[in-house]
């Protein structure tokens, strides 16, 4: 693969990785008809079974307003997010850079061409957006991974979306973006691979970009590209801590520990002392005993190594 010519406006294909909530595709798909960037494809992987698929195919058009193709296909089986995300991927390989993006999102119109701009500019090979909840407040501008305590800061995290942002000062300090919203070039394809699907949920975005920085790759960040995000309709991560489901809390956990031992596991026996250390200080001291039930468990197969979909 060859990067797009910067004389020609690049094709994106925006991967969208649902699992039965056809109703979030809908919306977001509605929200990527006023981009004022036009000219991009959407690739949704449905991985939730055939009547999902089929539901998905009823509540979404062929076609968007302005002519883009959506193109709709299911899944052999629940791929996680990173097989999804992979899967769309393949599927579209002849697009110049891919639009990972959440289906519980709503772009704002000039997104897109904010994104594709500072892709464009170059000195990177992905690039990151301001991340907002409907209450107009910052989820993530971009993420700090701290591997010691095998922990992600949210840079920007609850200022509001009206504020003024320094973006080199958001480039220089995140080291991974969220995957909710992410722009990657073909040669970030090409040199980083795709997500490591064995993660199946959670972490994926952040050893993807970790990988790409191994790669003398940069990531960028558009502050003009806002994207609303209805966090966790899909998995209930959205929800409070004493009401979080397992799977999240779980799998959360678990990858934590699995990115240590994939990128730095000379840290591990610090991280592992670290993270339980913090799942006592997010969930136990809030009263969230089941929650810190479900932590351990993830520490514990992060632990051993256990990997893919969770039983």
């Amino acid at each position: 693969m060859t990067p797009a010519p910067l004389d020609r406006e690049p094709l994106v294909a925006v991967v969208i990785v649902g699992f039965r909530n056809a109703r979030d595709v809908a919306r977001c798909l509605s929200a990527l008809e006023r981009s004022t960037w036009t000219r991009f494809e959407v690739v949704v992987a449905e991985n939730g079974g055939s009547e999902a698929f089929a539901a998905l195919c009823a509540a979404t058009p062929d076609r968007l307003s302005g002519g883009q193709v959506v193109r709709r296909l299911q899944a052999p089986g629940n791929l996680g997010f990173a097989g999804g995300v992979n899967f769309g991927i393949n599927a579209s390989r002849d697009a110049d850079a891919w639009w990972v993006l959440n289906p519980d999102t709503e772009a704002d119109p000039g997104a897109l061409s904010a994104m594709v701009a500072r892709l464009r500019r170059g000195g990177c090979e992905a690039v990151g957006s301001v991340l907002y909840h409907p209450d107009g407040h910052v989820q993530a501008y971009g993420g700090h991974w701290q591997l010691w305590l095998a922990r992600s800061v949210s840079i920007g995290k609850g200022a509001s979306v009206r504020d003024a942002i320094d973006a080199e000062g958001v480039e220089r300090r995140q080291n991974y973006l969220l995957g909710a919203s992410m722009l990657v070039s073909r040669r970030f394809v090409e040199l980083c691979g795709l997500m490591r699907e064995d993660y199946f949920l959670y972490c994926e975005e952040v050893e993807w970009c970790r990988r790409a920085g191994r790669a003398g790759l940069g990531l960028g960040f558009a502050p003009d590209a806002r994207v609303l995000h209805h966090q966790g309709t899909t998995t209930g991560a959205g929800m409070g801590l004493r009401t979080q489901p397992r799977l999240p809390v779980y799998l959360g956990e678990r990858n934590k520990i699995l990115l240590t031992r994939d990128l730095e596991p000379g840290r591990l026996p610090v991280t592992l002392v670290m993270s339980l250390g913090l799942i006592f200080a997010r969930y136990a001291r809030r009263g969230a005993w089941r929650q810190v039930g479900f932590a351990l468990a993830g520490w514990w197969a992060g632990l051993l190594d256990r990997r893919g979909p969770p039983a």
